[in-house]
């Protein structure tokens, strides 16, 4: 684990990586990730949106390296604080256009046709 990745097409980039890591750390890494994952924080959802689309694995290695980051961040910076953005830090995110977008086009895929009026 690191806390970036340097690769292009599968092919580790950088002057001396090798690809290979702590294990050790790689497993506290693990287990700190899949505790955050029952929580209801920035990583929690952040678990439960990538378990989504790839697999319960890759979101733990994702939020382990999460993890490692803010760590690296929080020892580099003496004077740096954490503050958890929150389980609606992605909701929050998208603006409301591309919300409205979104719901019409899905409105649509299912056969409605849709026609948006402002409410009064």
């Amino acid at each position: 684990m690191a806390p970036k990745v340097k690769e292009s097409a599968g092919k580790k980039k950088g002057s001396s990586s090798t690809g290979h890591g702590n294990r050790y750390l790689a497993r506290i890494l693990g287990e700190a990730a899949v505790g955050a994952s029952k929580t209801p924080t920035f990583l929690g959802e952040r678990y439960r949106r990538i378990a989504r689309r790839r697999g319960k694995q890759r979101a733990v290695v994702a939020v382990g390296r999460s993890i490692l980051t803010i760590v690296w961040h929080l020892l580099c910076d003496p004077n740096a604080h954490f503050t958890d953005l929150g389980p609606d830090f992605y909701d929050n995110r998208i603006g409301p256009e591309r919300k409205k977008r979104n719901h019409v086009r899905q409105l649509e895929a299912l056969g409605y046709r849709v026609t948006l009026q402002p409410a009064a």
